[in-house]
């Protein structure tokens, strides 16, 4: 299993995250930010577990996110 996180005050929309995991992203037409699909927030971080099988895409989108609000960490 895998966390995501998304510290998504500080998403600029560029849409990264979505056209690299988009089994996790969707970008929100009426703010134009990023939301982490399925993601529970608790004081500005919206986090969701997954499956492994979501590790790289995820990964790949932690690395292109020029804001760095996105972390992928390894769980089990």
């Amino acid at each position: 299993m895998i966390r995501i996180t998304q510290q998504r005050i500080k998403c600029i929309g560029c849409g990264n995250c979505e056209e690299v995991a988009q089994n996790n992203w969707r970008m929100n037409n009426s703010d134009g930010k990023a939301d982490l699909i399925g993601a529970k927030e608790n004081k500005g971080f919206y986090t969701v577990i997954s499956s492994n099988d979501d590790y790289e895409p995820n990964f790949e989108a932690q690395n292109i996110c020029p804001v760095r609000i996105i972390k992928v960490e390894k769980i089990q």
